[in-house]
């Protein structure tokens, strides 16, 4: 049951930190000069939280000018001076995780106890893994021409980098997007998602309590259309990482090209989950209901296609439905909340149509409807099962982005495998096993960039997060995302003060 009462400190908490506005250009907060405003919406209540004024093309030239004059000052810092100003944004952050963990809970509707424990710690996590790696960029070097010359290769930062956010995790999207790229050296332009950008301005408001210098880190809150798009064109900005839907990480493709930028995109999801016959069915089972509902299903490495080998298949609908049954929906402020509302009620009402339209063709086991009573102003849903889903149907197919998960049988190992990978995705998945083997192969042939072995969602800031095919290219997190935000220079040198003259002669003779 929704108490709404239990926000309202912290809505006039975000009124009052974002009463400047909900952009941040410089070290300093502004307001959007599109001329239009955006209301941030409580989705648990549908309560007003903060009306600002969107960021329009001169919004997005102004923070790009801030961050390319910050540029030569951060890029020549030394790596210890950057480590140092991150293990200090580490700090600023872990000293205001409470306040980071309710605005987001308050702007995406998770539950409070999610954001304590993941979102946040996470994101603390991953400043304290960037500051050490600031102090590891590292080149290789090696004689040449018989000791002649010698070359080595310099790591550098590439300039602006202009990236665009998602609205699922707002907080942890800001940390990846922006700690890599300034640990390398780099300044940062970020658009997070209109209807989600309060943790975003509180992490650049951090970076600059944190004494890292105006301009590094800037936050533009537009749309994609306005805002996203002329940041993504823009000729001053270097490289572009976007993260959200696989149809509109096309068109920052097509942006990006035209200026020939680096490019970093994480895309759509539709994680597969293989359940082979002998796998622990209760730790499955378990697991399915996790993996799918984590967020209110709102990641793109959810577990949404369960395919399971058809002795366990039943066994297993009947058990998940039973669990998901158990699930508590409500309050996000409330300690007993398992799930919290989806990120909006147009969200809400784009699962629900996925739904609906799948009872002409598949077995809705649970759920598939909106909780009346006191959750009826939200954007509620209540966790659903599907099963019996063709593979070539929507559920099956196509990223839904909610509470769903779909279930189906399969008979072989092969078929098992050919199906885990018969989407045009490949960002995630997992397989249950108590064979070493049967696991270990389904490491090597299922196409994704993370496979999970009996467990699904976990992960760390030494890994990389990313996607293959249709789920984008370039990685989140671990040394590999470091990397992406540097550019490599060959240095060569003339050691002995005559090869150069050696090297004309055995190009053009005595002259």
């Amino acid at each position: 049951m929704h108490n709404p009462g239990n926000a309202a400190p912290d809505r006039a908490a975000a009124q009052e930190r974002f009463a400047d506005g909900a952009q941040y250009i410089a070290g300093r907060p502004t307001e959007g000069t599109s001329g239009r405003t955006h209301t941030v919406v409580d989705p648990a209540t549908g309560a007003e939280i903060l009306t600002y004024g969107l960021a329009g093309p001169d919004d997005v030239d102004a923070a790009v000018a801030a961050a390319r004059e910050a540029f030569p000052g951060w890029a020549g810092a030394t790596p210890g001076e950057r480590s140092d100003a991150l293990h200090r944004f580490a700090a600023v952050l872990a000293d205001r995780a409470e306040d980071f963990a309710r605005a987001e809970s308050l702007q995406c509707g998770k539950p409070l106890k999610l954001t304590r424990e993941f979102d946040v710690p996470g994101s603390v996590d991953n400043a304290a893994f960037f500051a050490g790696a600031a102090r590891q960029l590292q080149g290789l070097s090696a004689g040449e021409y018989s000791g002649d010359h010698t070359s080595y290769v310099r790591r550098e930062p590439i300039g602006v980098v202009g990236s665009i956010a998602p609205w699922n995790y707002p907080l942890q999207m800001a940390a990846w997007k922006i700690l890599p790229a300034i640990a390398a050296g780099n300044t940062v332009v970020l658009k997070p998602a209109e209807i989600t950008p309060l943790t975003s301005l509180m992490f650049a408001q951090a970076a600059t309590a944190a004494g890292i210098p105006d301009g590094v880190v800037n936050i533009v809150s537009g749309t994609g259309r306005e805002a996203g798009e002329h940041l993504v064109a823009h000729p001053d900005v270097a490289m572009t990482s976007f993260t959200g839907s696989t149809a509109v990480g096309k068109r920052v493709a097509e942006l990006a090209t035209a200026t020939v930028k680096r490019l970093h995109l994480e895309l759509g999801g539709k994680a597969p989950f293989l359940v082979f016959d002998d796998a622990d069915l209760e730790a499955a089972v378990h697991g399915a209901v996790a993996g799918a509902l984590i967020n209110t299903g709102q990641d793109c490495t959810a577990a949404t296609r369960a395919y399971v080998q058809r002795p366990l298949y039943e066994a297993f609908v009947e058990k998940t439905a039973a669990l998901m049954d158990t699930v508590r929906i409500g309050d996000p402020f409330a300690p007993g909340t398992d799930l919290g509302p989806l990120v909006s009620r147009a969200q809400r009402d784009r699962v629900a149509g996925f739904v609906d339209r799948a009872r002409s063709y598949a077995r809705v086991v649970c759920g598939g409807e909106a909780p009346q009573g006191d959750l009826r102003h939200g954007a509620y849903y209540r966790p659903t099962l599907i099963a019996d889903a063709a593979q070539d149907s929507e559920v099956v197919q196509s990223e839904i982005f909610g509470p769903v998960l779909v279930a189906l049988p399969f008979d072989g190992d092969d078929e098992g495998i050919r199906l885990a990978n018969d989407t045009p995705y490949g960002l995630a998945a997992s397989a249950w096993s108590r064979d070493v083997y049967r696991a270990n192969r389904a490491t090597r042939e299922i196409r994704a960039g993370c496979v999970w072995i009996n467990d699904h969602i976990p992960i760390i800031s030494e890994m990389p997060h990313g996607g293959h095919r249709a789920s984008g290219f370039g990685k989140d997190m671990s040394a590999y995302s470091f990397e992406e935000y540097t550019q490599v220079k060959h240095v060569m040198f003339d050691n002995t003060a005559v090869a150069a003259k050696d090297w004309h002669r055995t190009v053009f003779g005595d002259r």
